[in-house]
Protein backbone atom coordinates (compact mmCIF):
# COMPACT_ATOMS: atom_id res chain seq x y z
CA UNK A 1 0.00 0.00 0.00
CA UNK A 2 2.36 2.76 -1.14
CA UNK A 3 1.98 6.33 0.25
CA UNK A 4 0.86 9.01 -2.50
CA UNK A 5 0.41 12.95 -1.52
CA UNK A 6 -3.04 14.14 -1.12
CA UNK A 7 -4.64 17.13 -2.05
CA UNK A 8 -8.08 18.56 -0.05
CA UNK A 9 -10.28 17.06 -3.39
CA UNK A 10 -8.18 13.64 -2.10
CA UNK A 11 -9.30 14.37 1.16
CA UNK A 12 -13.26 15.13 0.25
CA UNK A 13 -13.04 12.30 -1.75
CA UNK A 14 -12.13 9.61 0.77
CA UNK A 15 -14.33 11.12 3.59
CA UNK A 16 -17.15 10.90 1.19
CA UNK A 17 -16.15 6.72 0.00
CA UNK A 18 -16.06 5.85 3.75
CA UNK A 19 -19.65 7.21 4.32
CA UNK A 20 -20.65 5.41 1.39
CA UNK A 21 -19.01 2.67 2.39
CA UNK A 22 -20.58 2.81 5.83
CA UNK A 23 -24.30 3.61 4.16
CA UNK A 24 -23.90 0.28 2.33
CA UNK A 25 -23.22 -1.76 5.14
CA UNK A 26 -26.21 -0.77 6.77
CA UNK A 27 -28.61 -0.30 3.37
CA UNK A 28 -27.73 -4.30 3.23
CA UNK A 29 -29.37 -5.00 6.50
CA UNK A 30 -32.48 -3.23 5.37
CA UNK A 31 -34.32 -6.27 4.96
CA UNK A 32 -33.51 -7.84 8.32
CA UNK A 33 -35.89 -7.85 11.53
CA UNK A 34 -34.73 -8.07 14.77
CA UNK A 35 -34.25 -11.65 14.99
CA UNK A 36 -31.42 -12.59 11.75
CA UNK A 37 -29.07 -9.81 13.55
CA UNK A 38 -28.43 -12.68 16.23
CA UNK A 39 -27.92 -15.98 13.26
CA UNK A 40 -24.66 -17.71 13.75
CA UNK A 41 -25.33 -21.40 11.82
CA UNK A 42 -21.52 -22.44 12.43
CA UNK A 43 -18.27 -21.35 13.70
CA UNK A 44 -16.91 -20.02 10.42
CA UNK A 45 -19.83 -17.79 9.97
CA UNK A 46 -20.99 -14.37 12.30
CA UNK A 47 -24.31 -12.73 12.71
CA UNK A 48 -24.83 -9.83 11.23
CA UNK A 49 -24.48 -7.51 14.69
CA UNK A 50 -21.29 -8.32 14.92
CA UNK A 51 -20.10 -7.59 11.15
CA UNK A 52 -21.53 -4.31 11.80
CA UNK A 53 -19.82 -4.19 14.79
CA UNK A 54 -16.32 -5.80 14.29
CA UNK A 55 -16.23 -2.80 11.05
CA UNK A 56 -16.92 -0.28 13.25
CA UNK A 57 -14.17 -1.38 15.83
CA UNK A 58 -11.34 -1.97 12.75
CA UNK A 59 -12.06 2.21 12.05
CA UNK A 60 -12.00 2.57 16.21
CA UNK A 61 -8.67 0.62 17.02
CA UNK A 62 -6.63 1.37 13.87
CA UNK A 63 -7.47 5.00 13.09
CA UNK A 64 -9.26 6.59 16.04
CA UNK A 65 -6.96 5.04 19.08
CA UNK A 66 -3.99 6.13 17.35
CA UNK A 67 -4.66 9.21 16.10
CA UNK A 68 -7.76 11.26 17.56
CA UNK A 69 -6.64 13.39 20.41
CA UNK A 70 -7.80 12.75 23.67
CA UNK A 71 -9.18 9.15 22.31
CA UNK A 72 -11.68 7.60 24.67
CA UNK A 73 -13.04 3.68 23.39
CA UNK A 74 -16.46 4.27 22.75
CA UNK A 75 -17.28 1.57 24.97
CA UNK A 76 -14.88 0.04 27.87
CA UNK A 77 -15.38 -4.19 26.50
CA UNK A 78 -15.87 -3.29 23.13
CA UNK A 79 -12.31 -4.32 21.79
CA UNK A 80 -13.24 -7.98 23.78
CA UNK A 81 -15.94 -8.23 22.09
CA UNK A 82 -16.08 -7.37 18.37
CA UNK A 83 -12.06 -8.29 18.30
CA UNK A 84 -11.59 -11.09 15.31
CA UNK A 85 -8.26 -12.38 15.39
CA UNK A 86 -5.62 -9.58 16.05
CA UNK A 87 -3.48 -11.24 19.02
CA UNK A 88 -1.71 -7.56 19.35
CA UNK A 89 -4.65 -6.17 20.22
CA UNK A 90 -5.79 -8.31 22.96
CA UNK A 91 -7.84 -11.44 24.38
CA UNK A 92 -11.59 -11.48 22.03
CA UNK A 93 -14.48 -13.01 22.66
CA UNK A 94 -14.37 -16.86 21.49
CA UNK A 95 -15.60 -17.14 17.59
CA UNK A 96 -18.22 -19.82 17.87
CA UNK A 97 -19.83 -17.84 20.35
CA UNK A 98 -20.55 -14.66 18.73
CA UNK A 99 -24.54 -15.38 18.30
CA UNK A 100 -24.56 -15.32 22.08
CA UNK A 101 -24.13 -12.03 22.11
CA UNK A 102 -27.67 -10.18 22.91
CA UNK A 103 -26.40 -7.15 24.13
CA UNK A 104 -25.18 -4.89 23.39
CA UNK A 105 -28.74 -4.19 21.26
CA UNK A 106 -29.11 -3.73 17.33
CA UNK A 107 -29.89 -0.20 18.33
CA UNK A 108 -26.75 -0.21 20.25
CA UNK A 109 -24.88 -1.26 17.60
CA UNK A 110 -25.99 0.98 15.57
CA UNK A 111 -25.43 3.84 17.80
CA UNK A 112 -21.92 2.84 17.97
CA UNK A 113 -21.28 2.78 14.32
CA UNK A 114 -22.76 6.25 13.76
CA UNK A 115 -20.82 7.79 16.54
CA UNK A 116 -17.32 6.27 15.31
CA UNK A 117 -17.93 7.39 11.76
CA UNK A 118 -18.66 10.82 13.29
CA UNK A 119 -16.15 11.07 15.07
CA UNK A 120 -13.65 9.77 11.93
CA UNK A 121 -15.27 13.06 9.97
CA UNK A 122 -14.11 15.41 12.32
CA UNK A 123 -10.87 13.74 12.87
CA UNK A 124 -10.20 14.04 8.79
CA UNK A 125 -11.26 17.69 8.86
CA UNK A 126 -9.47 18.46 11.67
CA UNK A 127 -5.83 16.37 10.78
CA UNK A 128 -2.93 18.02 9.53
CA UNK A 129 -0.91 16.43 6.18
CA UNK A 130 1.22 14.69 8.27
CA UNK A 131 -1.49 12.82 10.31
CA UNK A 132 -3.58 12.01 7.12
CA UNK A 133 -0.15 10.77 5.29
CA UNK A 134 -0.17 8.11 8.37
CA UNK A 135 -4.05 7.51 8.29
CA UNK A 136 -4.38 6.70 4.43
CA UNK A 137 -3.22 3.41 4.35
CA UNK A 138 -5.18 2.29 7.25
CA UNK A 139 -8.31 4.48 6.06
CA UNK A 140 -7.71 2.24 2.60
CA UNK A 141 -7.76 -0.73 4.17
CA UNK A 142 -10.44 -0.12 6.52
CA UNK A 143 -12.68 0.53 3.50
CA UNK A 144 -11.73 -2.39 1.82
CA UNK A 145 -12.04 -4.27 4.85
CA UNK A 146 -15.85 -3.39 5.41
CA UNK A 147 -16.34 -4.69 1.75
CA UNK A 148 -15.11 -7.71 2.24
CA UNK A 149 -17.71 -7.45 5.44
CA UNK A 150 -20.56 -7.00 2.80
CA UNK A 151 -20.03 -10.25 1.15
CA UNK A 152 -19.96 -12.31 3.83
CA UNK A 153 -22.44 -10.34 5.90
CA UNK A 154 -24.80 -12.14 2.81
CA UNK A 155 -22.85 -14.96 2.58
CA UNK A 156 -23.01 -16.19 6.19
CA UNK A 157 -26.72 -14.98 6.12
CA UNK A 158 -27.84 -17.51 3.43
CA UNK A 159 -26.04 -20.24 5.50
CA UNK A 160 -28.27 -19.35 8.16
CA UNK A 161 -31.42 -19.02 6.08
CA UNK A 162 -31.06 -22.22 3.97
CA UNK A 163 -30.33 -24.50 7.58
CA UNK A 164 -34.20 -23.08 8.47
CA UNK A 165 -36.87 -25.43 7.26
CA UNK A 166 -38.78 -22.27 6.21
CA UNK A 167 -36.59 -21.12 3.74
CA UNK A 168 -36.63 -17.86 3.97
CA UNK A 169 -36.00 -15.61 1.65
CA UNK A 170 -33.24 -12.19 2.21
CA UNK A 171 -34.96 -10.62 -0.95
CA UNK A 172 -37.76 -11.19 -2.37
CA UNK A 173 -39.46 -12.10 -6.25
CA UNK A 174 -37.37 -14.61 -8.60
CA UNK A 175 -34.14 -14.30 -10.29
CA UNK A 176 -34.61 -13.42 -13.92
CA UNK A 177 -32.97 -15.83 -16.55
CA UNK A 178 -30.55 -13.93 -18.96
CA UNK A 179 -27.36 -14.57 -20.66
CA UNK A 180 -26.14 -16.14 -24.03
CA UNK A 181 -25.81 -20.00 -25.02
CA UNK A 182 -21.68 -20.17 -25.19
CA UNK A 183 -20.06 -23.01 -26.07
CA UNK A 184 -17.01 -23.90 -24.20
CA UNK A 185 -13.55 -22.88 -25.87
CA UNK A 186 -10.25 -23.07 -24.96
CA UNK A 187 -8.13 -20.18 -24.80
CA UNK A 188 -4.11 -20.65 -25.31
CA UNK A 189 -1.25 -19.20 -24.02
CA UNK A 190 1.74 -19.65 -24.99
CA UNK A 191 5.11 -20.83 -22.75
CA UNK A 192 6.77 -17.62 -21.38
CA UNK A 193 8.30 -15.41 -18.38
CA UNK A 194 5.31 -13.33 -17.10
CA UNK A 195 4.72 -11.13 -14.19
CA UNK A 196 2.29 -11.19 -11.83
CA UNK A 197 1.09 -9.43 -8.52
CA UNK A 198 0.20 -5.62 -8.10
CA UNK A 199 2.11 -2.87 -8.89
CA UNK A 200 1.13 0.80 -8.75
CA UNK A 201 -0.36 3.70 -6.19
CA UNK A 202 -3.78 2.41 -6.06
CA UNK A 203 -5.06 0.41 -3.12
CA UNK A 204 -4.07 -3.34 -2.92
CA UNK A 205 -4.06 -5.80 0.16
CA UNK A 206 0.04 -6.57 1.13
CA UNK A 207 -0.93 -10.29 -0.23
CA UNK A 208 -0.90 -8.96 -3.65
CA UNK A 209 2.86 -8.00 -3.36
CA UNK A 210 5.67 -7.99 -4.22
CA UNK A 211 5.16 -8.15 -8.20
CA UNK A 212 7.16 -11.06 -8.85
CA UNK A 213 8.33 -12.95 -12.26
CA UNK A 214 7.14 -16.40 -12.86
CA UNK A 215 7.93 -18.41 -15.80
CA UNK A 216 4.75 -20.32 -17.06
CA UNK A 217 4.49 -23.66 -19.12
CA UNK A 218 2.08 -23.37 -22.39
CA UNK A 219 -1.87 -23.86 -20.85
CA UNK A 220 -5.23 -23.58 -22.06
CA UNK A 221 -7.83 -22.05 -20.27
CA UNK A 222 -11.83 -22.44 -20.23
CA UNK A 223 -13.81 -18.94 -21.83
CA UNK A 224 -16.43 -19.24 -19.65
CA UNK A 225 -17.28 -21.15 -16.17
CA UNK A 226 -18.60 -24.69 -15.47
CA UNK A 227 -22.46 -24.30 -15.47
CA UNK A 228 -24.94 -26.34 -13.36
CA UNK A 229 -25.92 -28.16 -15.97
CA UNK A 230 -22.35 -29.47 -16.77
CA UNK A 231 -22.26 -30.40 -12.93
CA UNK A 232 -25.10 -32.03 -12.68
CA UNK A 233 -23.85 -34.36 -15.42
CA UNK A 234 -20.77 -34.85 -12.96
CA UNK A 235 -23.30 -35.73 -10.33
CA UNK A 236 -25.38 -38.17 -12.34
CA UNK A 237 -22.62 -40.27 -13.27
CA UNK A 238 -22.05 -40.73 -9.91
CA UNK A 239 -19.17 -38.31 -9.75
CA UNK A 240 -19.54 -38.53 -5.74
CA UNK A 241 -19.03 -42.22 -5.69
CA UNK A 242 -15.91 -42.37 -7.73
CA UNK A 243 -13.01 -42.03 -5.72
CA UNK A 244 -10.24 -42.04 -8.84
CA UNK A 245 -11.40 -38.71 -9.29
CA UNK A 246 -10.92 -37.25 -5.79
CA UNK A 247 -7.79 -36.48 -3.35
CA UNK A 248 -7.98 -38.69 -0.57
CA UNK A 249 -8.38 -35.42 2.34
CA UNK A 250 -11.51 -34.48 -0.32
CA UNK A 251 -13.11 -38.13 -0.20
CA UNK A 252 -12.83 -38.39 3.53
CA UNK A 253 -14.22 -35.33 3.61
CA UNK A 254 -17.33 -35.54 1.60
CA UNK A 255 -18.14 -39.20 2.93
CA UNK A 256 -17.73 -37.42 6.44
CA UNK A 257 -20.14 -35.04 5.78
CA UNK A 258 -22.43 -36.39 3.27
CA UNK A 259 -21.69 -34.37 -0.14
CA UNK A 260 -23.87 -35.70 -2.33
CA UNK A 261 -23.96 -32.22 -4.11
CA UNK A 262 -23.03 -28.49 -4.18
CA UNK A 263 -24.39 -26.77 -1.08
CA UNK A 264 -28.28 -25.33 -1.23
CA UNK A 265 -29.29 -27.83 -4.02
CA UNK A 266 -32.30 -30.14 -3.70
CA UNK A 267 -31.82 -32.98 -6.22
CA UNK A 268 -35.11 -34.23 -5.89
CA UNK A 269 -37.18 -31.39 -7.23
CA UNK A 270 -34.16 -29.42 -8.67
CA UNK A 271 -34.38 -26.35 -6.96
CA UNK A 272 -31.61 -24.43 -5.30
CA UNK A 273 -32.09 -22.10 -1.96
CA UNK A 274 -30.88 -18.98 -2.96
CA UNK A 275 -30.74 -15.85 -1.12
CA UNK A 276 -34.54 -15.00 -2.76
CA UNK A 277 -35.44 -18.55 -1.32
CA UNK A 278 -35.65 -21.61 -3.52
CA UNK A 279 -35.66 -21.50 -7.08
CA UNK A 280 -35.74 -23.54 -9.78
CA UNK A 281 -32.15 -24.63 -10.79
CA UNK A 282 -31.07 -23.16 -14.44
CA UNK A 283 -28.63 -25.40 -15.95
CA UNK A 284 -26.73 -22.43 -17.64
CA UNK A 285 -25.67 -20.49 -14.52
CA UNK A 286 -22.33 -21.06 -13.14
CA UNK A 287 -22.07 -23.61 -10.42
CA UNK A 288 -21.42 -22.53 -7.38
CA UNK A 289 -21.29 -23.15 -3.00
CA UNK A 290 -18.45 -25.86 -3.98
CA UNK A 291 -15.54 -26.52 -2.24
CA UNK A 292 -12.27 -26.90 -3.66
CA UNK A 293 -12.19 -30.70 -3.42
CA UNK A 294 -15.72 -30.89 -5.51
CA UNK A 295 -13.72 -28.49 -8.08
CA UNK A 296 -10.76 -30.52 -8.42
CA UNK A 297 -12.56 -33.73 -8.89
CA UNK A 298 -14.98 -32.48 -11.44
CA UNK A 299 -12.00 -30.62 -13.29
CA UNK A 300 -10.16 -34.62 -13.32
CA UNK A 301 -13.55 -36.37 -14.40
CA UNK A 302 -14.19 -33.19 -17.33
CA UNK A 303 -10.25 -34.93 -18.32
CA UNK A 304 -9.16 -31.58 -17.46
CA UNK A 305 -7.82 -29.50 -14.25
CA UNK A 306 -7.86 -26.40 -12.59
CA UNK A 307 -5.81 -23.23 -13.31
CA UNK A 308 -2.82 -22.28 -11.33
CA UNK A 309 -3.57 -18.90 -10.13
CA UNK A 310 -0.73 -17.43 -12.07
CA UNK A 311 -2.25 -19.24 -15.33
CA UNK A 312 -5.79 -17.66 -14.09
CA UNK A 313 -4.10 -13.96 -13.47
CA UNK A 314 -2.49 -14.29 -17.07
CA UNK A 315 -5.95 -14.56 -18.50
CA UNK A 316 -7.71 -12.28 -16.77
CA UNK A 317 -4.91 -9.57 -16.89
CA UNK A 318 -6.38 -6.67 -19.56
CA UNK A 319 -9.72 -7.96 -19.45
CA UNK A 320 -12.32 -5.34 -18.04
CA UNK A 321 -13.18 -6.17 -14.62
CA UNK A 322 -16.70 -6.40 -15.52
CA UNK A 323 -19.48 -8.67 -14.27
CA UNK A 324 -22.15 -9.45 -12.12
CA UNK A 325 -21.49 -7.97 -8.81
CA UNK A 326 -22.95 -7.14 -5.23
CA UNK A 327 -23.84 -3.66 -6.92
CA UNK A 328 -26.21 -5.19 -9.63
CA UNK A 329 -28.72 -6.36 -6.89
CA UNK A 330 -28.72 -9.88 -8.60
CA UNK A 331 -27.52 -11.51 -5.56
CA UNK A 332 -26.84 -14.88 -7.44
CA UNK A 333 -25.05 -16.47 -10.18
CA UNK A 334 -26.19 -15.55 -13.82
CA UNK A 335 -25.43 -17.23 -17.14
CA UNK A 336 -22.68 -16.00 -19.15
CA UNK A 337 -23.61 -13.12 -21.25
CA UNK A 338 -20.45 -13.62 -23.45
CA UNK A 339 -17.88 -11.60 -21.74
CA UNK A 340 -16.23 -14.79 -20.18
CA UNK A 341 -17.29 -14.06 -16.31
CA UNK A 342 -13.54 -13.33 -15.15
CA UNK A 343 -15.24 -11.31 -12.62
CA UNK A 344 -18.02 -11.79 -10.58
CA UNK A 345 -20.71 -14.79 -10.04
CA UNK A 346 -18.65 -16.90 -8.13
CA UNK A 347 -15.08 -17.01 -6.71
CA UNK A 348 -12.92 -19.32 -9.01
CA UNK A 349 -10.81 -22.19 -6.98
CA UNK A 350 -7.57 -22.13 -8.18
CA UNK A 351 -4.48 -25.38 -7.78
CA UNK A 352 -2.58 -22.93 -5.96
CA UNK A 353 -2.23 -22.61 -2.36
CA UNK A 354 -1.95 -19.96 -0.69
CA UNK A 355 1.71 -18.54 -0.14
CA UNK A 356 3.40 -15.60 -0.22
CA UNK A 357 5.09 -14.04 -3.32
CA UNK A 358 8.97 -14.20 -3.20
CA UNK A 359 10.07 -11.28 -0.91
CA UNK A 360 6.50 -10.99 0.60
CA UNK A 361 7.25 -9.35 3.99
CA UNK A 362 3.93 -8.05 6.40
CA UNK A 363 3.11 -4.77 7.30
CA UNK A 364 4.78 -3.83 10.65
CA UNK A 365 2.65 -4.01 13.78
CA UNK A 366 -0.87 -5.60 14.50
CA UNK A 367 -2.11 -4.44 10.88
CA UNK A 368 0.84 -7.14 9.83
CA UNK A 369 -1.99 -9.84 11.03
CA UNK A 370 -4.61 -9.29 8.61
CA UNK A 371 -3.63 -11.24 5.66
CA UNK A 372 0.16 -13.09 6.28
CA UNK A 373 -0.62 -15.39 9.11
CA UNK A 374 -3.26 -17.36 6.98
CA UNK A 375 -0.95 -18.59 4.11
CA UNK A 376 -1.30 -21.82 5.42
CA UNK A 377 -3.71 -24.99 4.43
CA UNK A 378 -5.79 -22.87 2.46
CA UNK A 379 -6.38 -22.28 -1.43
CA UNK A 380 -6.24 -19.47 -3.46
CA UNK A 381 -9.95 -18.38 -5.15
CA UNK A 382 -9.79 -15.36 -7.85
CA UNK A 383 -11.96 -13.21 -9.55
CA UNK A 384 -14.91 -11.85 -7.02
CA UNK A 385 -18.70 -13.11 -6.72
CA UNK A 386 -22.25 -11.59 -7.35
CA UNK A 387 -22.04 -10.53 -3.83
CA UNK A 388 -18.58 -8.67 -4.07
CA UNK A 389 -18.62 -5.08 -3.98
CA UNK A 390 -17.78 -4.07 -7.70
CA UNK A 391 -14.99 -1.77 -6.36
CA UNK A 392 -13.21 -4.23 -4.44
CA UNK A 393 -12.04 -6.66 -7.15
CA UNK A 394 -9.10 -6.25 -9.51
CA UNK A 395 -6.64 -8.86 -11.79
CA UNK A 396 -4.67 -9.55 -8.90
CA UNK A 397 -7.14 -9.96 -5.48
CA UNK A 398 -5.84 -13.18 -3.78
CA UNK A 399 -8.52 -14.97 -1.96
CA UNK A 400 -8.44 -17.52 0.50
CA UNK A 401 -10.26 -20.61 1.98
CA UNK A 402 -9.64 -23.77 3.18
CA UNK A 403 -10.21 -26.82 0.91
CA UNK A 404 -13.60 -28.15 2.50
CA UNK A 405 -15.23 -24.67 2.36
CA UNK A 406 -18.55 -24.61 0.71
CA UNK A 407 -20.47 -21.35 2.07
CA UNK A 408 -18.77 -18.55 0.42
CA UNK A 409 -20.04 -18.31 -3.41
CA UNK A 410 -17.25 -20.59 -5.11
CA UNK A 411 -17.33 -22.28 -8.62
CA UNK A 412 -14.79 -23.33 -11.11
CA UNK A 413 -13.21 -22.92 -14.70
CA UNK A 414 -11.28 -25.78 -16.10
CA UNK A 415 -7.80 -25.38 -17.66
CA UNK A 416 -5.30 -28.09 -19.28
CA UNK A 417 -1.34 -27.83 -20.66
CA UNK A 418 -0.89 -26.54 -23.86
CA UNK A 419 0.55 -28.19 -26.77
CA UNK A 420 3.60 -29.61 -26.03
Amino acid sequence: MPARSLTSADREALAARLLEVRRSTEQLCEPLVTDDYLLQSMPDCSPPKWHLAHTTWFFETFILAPFEPNYRPHHSLFSFLFNSYYEAVGERWPRPARGLLSRPTVEEVFCYRKRVTERMTTLFQEANVATWEAILPVLDLGINHEQQHQELLLTDLKHAFGLNPLLPAYQSGTISGGGVDTSLRWEEYPAEIRWIGHMGSEFAFDNESPRNRVFVESFRIASRLVTAGEYLAFVDDGGYDRPEFWLSDGWAAQKQKGWAAPLYWNLADQTLFTLRGPQPLDPREPVCHISYYEADAFARWAGARLPTEVEWETAASGREVAGNFLDSGRLHPAPDAGGGQFFGDVWEWTASPYTPYPGYRPVAGALGEYNGKFMCNQMVLRGGSCVTPRGHVRPTYRNFFPPDARWQFSGLRLAKDGPA
